[in-house]
């Protein structure tokens, strides 16, 4: 089982780097091209998310993507550090209800692209686990 991770500060302008590196690494591992898409759109999406929550939790931490391949399945994971998920909102009030509803698009989004899906709290804060089979035989070094 061998696994990419990388981290990046949460700032809008590494997401894309992200979608990059995930697409790649998929590709690599076998996963069938006409998912490659999939890959690429569900992780921009979840790293936006992360970004978002660090960015309106005032969080200067790290956004961490560890890109897994176990055998038949392509594992991504993406961990935030804006605390626990279900976590209120800093200051609650009218504001909160419009970040809630914009996490729950960026999730709506993602299980929409992805089967498999998992919505966790990590060892900082929120935890999303995304996988797909590898259909192809990996590419060699």
């Amino acid at each position: 089982m061998a696994t990419v991770e990388l981290r990046f500060s949460a700032l809008p302008g590494h997401v894309r780097t992200a979608r990059l590196v995930a697409a790649a690494v998929a590709r690599r591992v076998g996963v069938d091209e006409s998912v490659l898409d999939e890959v690429r759109l569900a992780v921009g999406e979840a790293c936006s998310r992360a970004v978002g929550l660090h960015q309106r939790s005032g969080i200067d931490g790290t956004v961490r993507v560890a890109l897994t391949d176990q055998e038949k399945r392509f594992l991504i994971e993406v961990e935030d550090e804006a605390g626990p998920i279900g976590r209120p909102a800093e200051g609650g009030g009218g504001d909160g209800d419009a970040e809630v509803g914009e996490e729950d698009l960026g999730l709506a989004v993602i299980t929409g692209l992805v089967e498999e899906v998992e919505v966790d709290n990590g060892a900082e804060g929120g935890l999303l686990r995304m996988s797909w089979p590898i259909a192809n035989v990996p590419v060699e070094a």
